[in-house]
Formats: structure tokens, sequence, C-alpha cells
């Protein structure tokens, strides 16, 4: 299982595929079901969409 928070290396971010089983540390976990990114010129956003509806972003 992956944590994804703003600690997390990008390395590790951008190593995360459809399907890896990830946690937020608090209360969203389970499995990806799709990756979007986004770069604002300050910050890369990560936005991992789960199976059960929630969803997990992370500022890098």
């Amino acid at each position: 299982m992956i944590r994804l928070n703003s600690e997390t290396p990008g390395s590790i971010l951008d190593d995360v595929k459809e399907g890896s089983m990830v946690t937020d540390t608090f209360s969203k976990t389970g499995l990806v079901e799709s990756i979007e990114t986004t770069d604002d010129g300050f910050h890369k956003i990560y936005t991992f969409h789960l199976v059960t509806g929630r969803t997990i972003t992370v500022k890098k």
C-alpha cells in the first residue's frame, strides 16, 4: 500500500498506476481508478480517483 501525502516523494507519486492500493493515512483507502496530473505554475497537483468514489489530492 502506498501512502499519499505532501511528504511523499514526487518519484513515488509518478510511479502510482491504476489498480495500485493507496491511502491518505486518514480515512481514504482503496484502489486507484484514474489519475490526473496538472501544473498550476507553482505546484504539480496529483489527483487520484479511487474506485470507492473518493479522491486524494496531493500538491508537490
